[in-house]
């Protein structure tokens, strides 16, 4: 027994939803749960297929990002996840993804719009997209600067990200967090297909307006106000 064993099966079981959510083609994503208590997060191991992965083969990561216990090589956005936790100390789970309609936004260096209801039931403004880093973060430490990146683009638009739980980097893919590492896979599998619906939208009608204030307002009051009743 490790004192890790329990951020380890969550990290496990958090992972394997990705391929069966659609969220992963190979082993392109990754998600990470942390114990603020140890310091420390459990993270898929780098190039891994997701057929091959056990919870015994989840690597602990300090919030610096260095290696504490584990074999094998963590994810290549470990740092990310680290800059994260260690700043963030609201979250004990992170997702990245290359989702296709998530990063095709990403790729377009677009916020998602609010079009509908089922983005308003998840958040009141649309999914950010944090401009693509400069040269010289780029030449840096990459995936350390990417957090980073992240951060200055909730600060930037004045966003929290206690209430705002997803972000897609620019010209690169989505990454969502929360409370848990299971509530950061919902967040992820909540981005793809809200993306996906804004697509189709702006396929439909590129002037489609955004939701109008008062629904917006309604539909996420009526799920996470303080006198919520939806659950659907």
């Amino acid at each position: 027994m490790s004192k890790y064993d329990h951020i380890r099966l969550s990290a496990y079981n958090a992972n394997m939803q990705l391929p069966k959510l659609g969220l992963v083609l190979f082993t392109f994503g990754n998600v990470s749960a942390a114990d603020r208590e140890l310091g420390v997060f459990a993270i898929k191991p780098s190039g891994v297929p997701y057929e091959d992965l056990s919870p015994e083969k989840m690597v602990i990561v300090d919030f610096d990002g260095n290696t504490v216990e584990g074999d094998l090589r963590p994810s290549s956005d470990t740092k990310t996840h680290a800059v994260l936790y260690k700043h963030w100390d609201g979250i004990n789970g992170i997702v990245h993804t290359h989702s296709t309609y998530g990063t095709a936004w990403a790729q377009s260096q677009r916020d998602i719009p609010i079009f509908g209801t089922t983005h308003a039931d998840h958040l009141t403004v649309d999914i950010p997209c944090a401009p693509p880093m400069n040269d010289e973060m780029i030449k840096g430490n990459y995936e350390y600067q990417t957090g980073f990146q992240i951060m200055e683009c909730f600060e930037e638009k004045g966003l929290d990200y206690k209430e705002v739980e997803m972000v897609l980097v620019g010209n690169h893919a989505p990454f969502t967090w929360g409370k848990t590492a299971e509530k950061a896979v919902y967040n992820s599998a909540v981005l793809e297909a809200v993306a996906q619906m804004a697509y189709l939208t702006e396929q439909i009608d590129k002037s489609a307006p955004r939701l109008k204030d008062a629904l917006i307002k309604k539909h996420y009051e009526r799920k996470h106000g303080p006198d919520s009743y939806y659950g659907q």
